[in-house]
């Protein structure tokens, strides 16, 4: 979240506004990711979700998501959360020996406690944001229990939500991240269909999405292709 920011993954506070006022004016309301999965309150609801923990999402979109009166969701790598450490793996990793380094920078746990305070839900990106299916059982299981424990301890509450790292997922990961005690889990895998809790599909927005673009990916239309895609019909 930057008003200059250019990686592809980030998205200005100025476009944030304009986006989720869009959608509120339109009937949307907010919800955690939890309870927008599990138990949607509204027939039209929201959950804005915001991955890696980076502390521009504190410090640039809570205010945002505050105006417009929305809760908000973050997901955690826990193996980042310390005293301002930064962010680091393939794909943002080059940012680090650019001007735009600082943006790297994640958020800590006292500011996570901060937004937990303020009603927005605190779920699970794994410890070190790897690649799920690319690891063997034993990995697969540290990296996931090990997230949820230390969220669950550090802001003494349930962590109950995961988003899978990359999108990144197939049915060991899901049935891992079930046994691993988590309730819902999503990616932003254009394979990855409304056929559970544990996957479900999340829209990316990003730093070069237009207006048009924007309102194409949060249309009627294409929430039903979303829905009709590749995935066997059980877990």
């Amino acid at each position: 979240m930057s008003p200059s920011w250019r990686a592809t993954l980030s998205v200005s506070p100025d476009a944030l506004r304009a986006q989720l006022t869009r959608l509120v004016q339109r009937g949307w309301r907010g919800a955690t990711f939890t309870d927008a999965v599990l138990r949607p309150p509204w027939p039209r609801t929201l959950a804005v979700t915001f991955d890696d923990a980076f502390l521009s999402v504190s410090t640039r979109a809570r205010p945002v998501l505050d105006e417009l009166g929305l809760p908000g969701t973050v997901f955690v790598p826990t193996g980042f959360v310390g005293e301002r450490r930064y962010l680091e793996w393939p794909g943002i990793d080059h940012w680090s020996s650019t001007p735009d380094s600082a943006e790297l920078e994640c958020m800590n746990w006292n500011d996570l406690a901060g937004l937990a305070e303020a009603g927005w839900e605190i779920g699970s990106h794994t410890c070190t944001h790897p690649r799920l299916t690319q690891l063997d059982d034993g990995m697969l299981k540290a990296e996931l229990e090990t997230s949820r424990r230390e969220c669950s301890e550090r802001l003494g509450r349930s962590c109950d939500s995961l988003a899978y790292p990359f999108g990144d997922v197939d049915q060991r990961v899901t049935a891992a991240a079930r046994q691993a005690g988590y309730l819902c889990a999503g990616g932003l895998s254009s394979s990855l269909v409304r056929l559970g809790p544990h996957r479900w599909p999340r829209i990316g927005i990003y730093h070069d999405d237009a207006s048009w673009r924007f309102q194409l990916k949060m249309s009627a239309v294409m929430r039903v292709v979303r829905a009709t895609r590749f995935w066997p019909a059980h877990e």
